[in-house]
């Protein structure tokens, strides 16, 4: 009979740049199970719905991650605009397309560059992290912030862009676009990575439906799974993208995914800024969110994300609740490992992009 070790694994490790904490039951080298241990950096950002009125938790929302904070302070403001019956501008809603594809093109790079590094890698995670500050600059011009951003809330968006800054951004993007592909190229075509993602952590199209999973992680398998495109909403039917989906199901498919996603984004920040129409950019809620409740998707970098809002009207909302992707996909990644070798579990965790902070909250 085999004899079972028990290998703890994170919150502090140097392949994991986030807390995340399993025990792994290995079998020699294989692992057999793994049990996660979430609550490490729980910070109780719900319950504040009682403390901050509906307008000043957008400030809140935000903060539940800085990678992924501003789409975090639009879902919590589309979840209160659906409440309050709010019309938001068309320009704002143009403005919120323009910083949620910067978003998303920021966060991939991030990712592309750690998984770089979980790799050994060290010019190729430098790489894709020049070419992020390049979108971190623009953050900055446009919004005053590089981590939080502070610019959007309940109605539309509290900074406006005038045409000097919108074709200054153009001019920024061939740049950016060709960073992207001496970056996407290594990815995609060089032997070394193909060979150490291909065929590991496989996962068919039908495990990712029974699973959950959801963004490039059910992509990667073969759904077609895109909220922006399932549920459109702040305009984003009024712009030309597919979802990217791979066929492999295993990790370098993960890859190709994020990779491709790099270009969709950059198209998408491209038509809105030619497309952009005049007008306000706030339409101001009226009154206290009533005595009711509703929920809104959108698609976070790591996949579609869920808020839900509840009011009693009071400026303070009664519940605020985040269903994040992470937490979709953490039933996935353990799947993964528990069919892993031991030295594959951090490119493996890394694979699903784990964001813990927006898990924890």
């Amino acid at each position: 009979m085999s004899e079972h070790s028990i290998v703890p694994f994170g919150p502090q490790h140097p392949v994991l740049p986030e807390p995340l904490h399993f025990d792994l039951v290995l079998e020699d080298e294989k692992i057999v199970d793994a049990m996660p241990s979430i609550g490490y950096i729980h910070r109780g950002l719900e319950i504040l719905t009682t403390e901050h009125d509906f307008m000043e938790m957008a400030y809140v929302a935000e903060r539940i991650c800085g990678i992924c904070s501003f789409i975090h302070g639009m879902g919590y403001c589309q979840a209160v605009e659906g409440l309050m019956g709010v019309e938001v501008p068309k320009r704002a809603q143009y403005l919120r397309v323009i910083w949620s594809e910067f978003s998303r093109l920021h966060s991939h790079m991030m990712w592309l560059g750690l998984l770089a590094d979980a790799m050994g890698f060290e010019s190729l995670f430098m790489h894709s992290w020049r070419v992020r500050e390049l979108i971190l600059d623009i953050f900055e011009a446009s919004t005053g912030g590089r981590v939080i951003f502070g610019v959007v809330k309940p109605g539309g968006v509290r900074r406006d862009m005038d045409r000097d800054m919108l074709d200054t951004i153009v001019r920024q993007l061939p740049a950016i676009k060709r960073g992207v592909d001496a970056i996407a190229k290594v990815f995609l075509n060089d032997t070394s990575v193909r060979m150490r993602l291909s065929g590991m952590g496989y996962l068919s199209k039908e495990e990712a439906v029974s699973l959950g999973c959801v963004g490039p992680m059910a992509r990667a398998s073969g759904i077609d799974l895109d909220t922006r495109k399932r549920a459109p909403y702040s305009s984003y039917q009024d712009f030309a993208f597919d979802a990217i989906t791979e066929k492999s199901c295993d990790s370098w498919a993960r890859v190709a995914v994020r990779a491709k996603e790099l270009y969709q984004s950059i198209s998408i920040i491209e038509q809105a800024i030619s497309r952009i129409p005049d007008g306000e950019i706030w339409a101001k809620p009226q009154g206290f969110p009533p005595a009711a409740d509703q929920y809104t998707r959108l698609e976070q970098p790591r996949g579609e994300v869920i808020y839900y809002v509840k009011g009693d009207g009071t400026k303070n909302l009664a519940r605020f609740r985040v269903r994040t992707p992470t937490f979709a996909n953490v039933p996935s990644m353990v799947h993964l490992i528990k069919r892993a070798e031991l030295a594959d579990v951090g490119l493996l965790v890394l694979t699903i992009d784990p964001c813990i902070s927006c898990t924890e909250r």
